[in-house]
């Protein structure tokens, strides 16, 4: 949808309630894709390759896991110009999320408060959704994301995360280790050193073994949280080395309302996402890469509005970028935006 279609669309949409708008729009966008519909919001395409992981990125902007969390709509969010495409987070279960409403738009700031808890259709229909997208065959990118179901205790989740990882193997170019949502109940508790190392040594000899038996070899990445002290984060940093994880994604919502106290909506649980993360975030991003060196691959999210958020989550560190929340702020030409914005960069 072009910039002045979504500000024809925007007023309708958040006349809505948050998710109400969010179904609405993913419909929209599931009927529509792979027609001349999907002109609405198609935008020009930025070619701007970068090797990363072992693998080509088309352009430096990518969809950030949360939105289509059923891989329902990967090429009509393909459409919108992204060079790659997360989807999910998805787990073994079919399971329904926290009671609504738990969706909340703060505008004022620019951000959304959610608490959605990893809604979605299971393993076996998030697989069949993704076989049915074109978007990989269009030579980008798309990474799928993994999660623990809510009703799994929190001592069984690699159980989880292993059936993530078999099922989605094969039909990925990169896979996410969510780690790092506040919603579902203790899932931080898995950044912390010993769960840490236990979930990692089981991925990676679980990777290996795919590997082997897909002949392909699939990054996997660890997506991460903004609210760690320096000394968590570099716990983090030293356990994605030592188990020979891929790459990182800094970073997930925050629970913090320092920047939002005393607005609508700012005492909700959850985790808050859009411009106030911006900050929070770059700050992980330095620190990952002062730990993990010039080369260890950083997907930055987190609070890009913007190109130059955008830019400032590379000049931080990172090596590609995600939105999402700047994405229902901005529609779909902010994606050109970025992507134009960060190939200016890297000519530079």
């Amino acid at each position: 949808m072009s910039l002045n279609l979504y500000k024809l669309a925007r007023p309708f949409l958040f006349s809505l309630d948050p998710e109400a708008a969010h179904d609405f729009t993913l419909n929209q966008l599931a009927n529509t894709q792979n027609t001349l519909l999907d002109r609405a919001y198609r935008q020009p395409w930025v070619s701007d390759p970068v090797q990363l992981a072992g693998l080509t990125f088309p352009n430096r902007v990518g969809m950030a896991a949360g939105l289509d969390k059923n891989a329902r709509c990967i090429d009509g969010l393909g459409a919108m110009g992204f060079g790659f495409v997360e989807v999910g987070t998805v787990t073994p279960l079919a399971q329904p999320g926290n009671d609504k409403p738990r969706m909340f738009r703060l505008p004022e700031a620019k951000a959304l408060i959610n608490r959605l808890g990893f809604n979605n259709e299971g393993l076996d229909a998030f697989v069949a959704n993704v076989k049915k997208s074109t978007f990989r065959q269009q030579g980008r990118l798309l990474g799928l994301n993994i999660g623990k179901n809510a009703a799994t205790p929190i001592e069984r989740a690699t159980d989880d995360y292993l059936i993530g990882l078999s099922g989605v193997y094969a039909h990925a170019d990169y896979v996410t280790v969510n780690i790092s949502s506040p919603n579902t109940k203790n899932l931080r508790a898995l950044q912390s050193d010993e769960a840490l190392d236990q979930l990692l040594s089981a991925l990676n000899e679980r990777k290996q073994e795919l590997a082997s038996q897909h002949q392909k070899q699939v990054p996997v990445f660890l997506k991460i949280a903004p609210d760690l002290d320096d000394e968590q984060v570099l716990v983090i940093a030293n356990s994605l080395r030592k188990h020979n994880i891929d790459g990182v994604i800094a970073t997930n919502t925050t629970l913090s309302r320092e920047a939002v106290q005393g607005m609508a909506h700012s005492t909700e649980t959850g985790g808050l996402s859009g411009a106030p993360v911006l900050a929070g975030s770059n700050r992980v991003i330095r620190l990952l890469r002062s730990h993990l060196g010039p080369q260890f691959p950083i997907i930055g999210v987190g609070g890009i509005m913007s190109a130059y958020d955008a830019v400032s989550k590379i000049e931080a560190g990172a090596d590609v970028v995600q939105i999402y929340t700047g994405l229902i702020y901005k529609g779909p030409a902010l994606v050109y935006e970025v992507a134009k914005a960060l190939k200016q960069l890297s000519r530079q």
